[in-house]
C-alpha cells in the first residue's frame, strides 16, 4: 500500500493479563510512521471487537470462532491457585486438585478457563470479576484459579499462588478478522510477534540498503586478477609460450630470459 491506502494508525487489542510491551517497541523500532494504538478489553468482548472492526488485530484467549476470526496460537500459561500467604499449601511448590477438595473454590463470570468440572466446593455465589474474586481470598473466603498472568496482575502483599498441574491451560493468540490475506499492516505485526527479521520477504517491502563505508573500503581492497603475459610480477605463473614459436630473445626486463647468439669469428 502506498499514499492514501496507508492507515493513519494500527489499532491493537489486548485482553487483561497479556503484555504486548515487546511487541510494541519493536513496532515502534520498525514503523515509526505508523502509530500503534493500543485497545483494551475483556477476554469476552475481545473477539466481537475484531469481528465488528474496533481494532486490526488482538492478543486474545483462545478459543475463537474460527469462521469469523484467524488466529495464530503464541503460548499456553500455567494454571494456578491464588491463595492467602499463610494457607498450608504454601509449604508445596506446587498443589493438586485434589488438595483442594475441600476449599471453597472461586469461579467469577469472567473466568477463562475452560472447564468441564469445577474443582473445589462451590461458593454461596458467584463473583462478578476476578477482581472481586481477589478480594474475597485476601479476606479468607476461598481460593481462585486463574492463568499465572492474571494472579501477577492482581498481585497483593497478603497473597501468593502455586501451580495447579491438572487443570485447564489458557492460551493465548494473536488475532484478526478472516479474509483471504491478511492486510499489510497486520502482516507486519505477524511478522513481529513470530520474530522475523526486518529484512523477512513475508513483511513489507523493504529499500535495500546502501552498502557502508567499510563494505566500500573492502571492495577497493580486494586485489584484481593479473594480467597474462605481463613481467616484474612477484609470484605471477610463468606462461608457456604458443606452440611453433621460440621464445622472445627481447625482454624488457634485463632480456636475461633470451636466448644467448652464438660469437662471431674473429
Amino acid at each position: 500500500m502506498t499514499g492514501s491506502d496507508i492507515p493513519s494508525s494500527f489499532r491493537l487489542a489486548y485482553v487483561p493479563g497479556v503484555t504486548p510491551t515487546k511487541w510494541v517497541r519493536v513496532w515502534h523500532e520498525r514503523l515509526p510512521d505508523t502509530p500503534l494504538e493500543l485497545v483494551q478489553a475483556t477476554a469476552a468482548d475481545a473477539p466481537g471487537l475484531l469481528a465488528d472492526g474496533g481494532a486490526d488485530a488482538g492478543l486474545v484467549r483462545l478459543p475463537v470462532d474460527r469462521d469469523v476470526l484467524a488466529a495464530i496460537p503464541l503460548y499456553t500459561e500455567t494454571t494456578v491457585v491464588v491463595i492467602p500467604k499463610d494457607h498450608v499449601a504454601t509449604a508445596a511448590e506446587e498443589v493438586s486438585l485434589a488438595e483442594l477438595a475441600d476449599e471453597i473454590v472461586l469461579h467469577p463470570l469472567d473466568d477463562v478457563l475452560d472447564w468441564e468440572t469445577l474443582p473445589g466446593r462451590p461458593a454461596v455465589e458467584r463473583p462478578a470479576t476476578t477482581a472481586d474474586a481477589i478480594e474475597l481470598v485476601a479476606a479468607g473466603v476461598g481460593v481462585l484459579l486463574v492463568p499465572q498472568s492474571l494472579a501477577r496482575l492482581h498481585h497483593r502483599k497478603d497473597l501468593t499462588y502455586r501451580p495447579v498441574p491438572e487443570t485447564p491451560a489458557s492460551r493465548v493468540a494473536l488475532s484478526w478478522p478472516q479474509a483471504e490475506e491478511a492486510p499489510d499492516l497486520v502482516e507486519e505485526f505477524i511478522g513481529i510477534v513470530r520474530g522475523r527479521t526486518v529484512n523477512s520477504t513475508r513483511g513489507r517491502a523493504t529499500t535495500p540498503q546502501r552498502p557502508t563505508a567499510k563494505a566500500k573500503e573492502k571492495a577497493r581492497e580486494k586485489p584484481k586478477g593479473k594480467r597474462a603475459g605481463t613481467g616484474g610480477g612477484q609470484g605471477g605463473a610463468r606462461h608457456k609460450p604458443a606452440a611453433g614459436r621460440k621464445p622472445s630473445s627481447g625482454g624488457r626486463a634485463g632480456g636475461q630470459s633470451g636466448k644467448r647468439g652464438k660469437p662471431r669469428g674473429r
